[in-house]
């Protein structure tokens, strides 16, 4: 069992990502091509990953270092997903290649007890070699651009509709209902959180760090998982909601043609609970542009407006929510 100790400081610090995290994104992803079944809606991209790294496929050379440093189920070491790759994969990389020596011993060693014999690369990698590092970014980068970056308009999808079913429980139920809507062998009590069948007994204590929630699209529906240094940035990693995966299919084409494709990416982003401002950045228009397109949306009932002194925070109602995912939002 996984035991989070939460202090009060502790809850006010828990947040969701903002973003999708492509490291973890990464690291699950080559997981989940080894697992039995998967999700429909990753089925084509699952067999044309599986085409490519069979022996002699073109991926196979260039990223199977990759592969035996991210064993399907276990410990995998946590210097593959750094705190950094929330700035992106440039970042994330840069963070990797630059692992302490000491640090890339002590993990490729945990690695070893946890899977027996490595291949002699990945001991290079333990060793700080600067061949093996140089072929691990290799491999990450070429894995990234063929696996990772075309489905990256849909991960980031996923993960922002995620994060509008997330902000709507935790309106509706505060943090423990938030905590305890993660998945089904989560329980949260306001002080630890459990995740039940954890692969080991752990116990995190977050002594007013915090904790980040990471919604991940290539996450199996399976328990979340965290990093197996305690001392490090403490994360949880889910799997977004599976109303969150339908928003990729469903969304789109469909509602643009309904409203117009600067309001659609208007109630996509107000999914995240977005301001007025960030609104106008990230549509790249004016503010009193992007206020003209809120108060169209709000006017037919699809999201609503609060003033916090001089910022306008919006959120989706329940029928903003259906139009956005096609269907009612879930109970939390």
């Amino acid at each position: 069992m996984l035991r989070i100790h939460f202090t009060g400081a502790d809850l006010v610090r828990t947040r969701i990502a903002s973003v999708p995290d492509p490291l973890w994104e990464l690291a699950l992803s080559i997981h989940l091509l080894r697992m039995r079944g998967t999700d429909p809606l990753l089925a084509g991209w699952k067999q044309r990953m599986i085409n490519g790294l069979k022996p002699g496929g073109p991926l196979r050379d260039e990223v199977g270092l990759l592969l035996a440093l991210n064993p399907p189920v276990g410990y995998f070491p946590d210097f593959l997903t750094p705190p950094e790759a929330s700035g992106g994969i440039g970042a994330g990389l840069d963070a990797v290649l630059t692992t302490p020596k000491n640090r890339l011993r002590q993990e490729i060693n945990a690695l070893g007890d946890a899977q027996g014999s490595l291949p002699a690369p990945v001991d290079d990698v333990g060793s700080g070699h600067l061949g093996a590092i140089g072929e691990l970014g290799t491999a990450i980068g070429r894995y990234h651009e063929t696996a990772i970056a075309p489905m990256w308009d849909r991960v980031r999808t996923a993960v922002d509709a995620d994060r509008g079913i997330r902000a709507r429980t935790m309106i509706d139920s505060g943090t423990e209902g938030l905590l305890n809507s993660l998945h089904p062998t989560v329980r949260f009590d306001g002080n630890v959180l459990e995740v039940a069948d954890y692969p080991s007994h752990r116990e995190v204590h977050l002594e007013g760090r915090g904790l980040q929630l990471v919604p991940s699209y290539f996450k199996t529906p399976t328990k979340p998982v965290t990093l197996f240094d305690p001392e490090l940035p403490p994360v949880l990693v889910y799997s977004v909601h599976q109303e969150a995966r339908a928003a990729v299919v469903r969304g789109g084409e469909a509602l643009s043609a309904l409203l117009g494709r600067t309001r659609a990416a208007v109630l996509e982003l107000v999914a995240q609970g977005s301001t007025t401002s960030e609104l106008a950045r990230r549509l790249d228009v004016s503010p009193a542009a992007a206020s003209q397109h809120v108060a169209v949306l709000r006017g037919a009932g699809l999201l609503h407006s609060v003033r916090d002194r001089n910022t306008v925070h919006h959120t989706l109602t329940q029928l903003g929510y259906a139009m956005l995912v096609g269907r009612s939002a879930p109970a939390p």
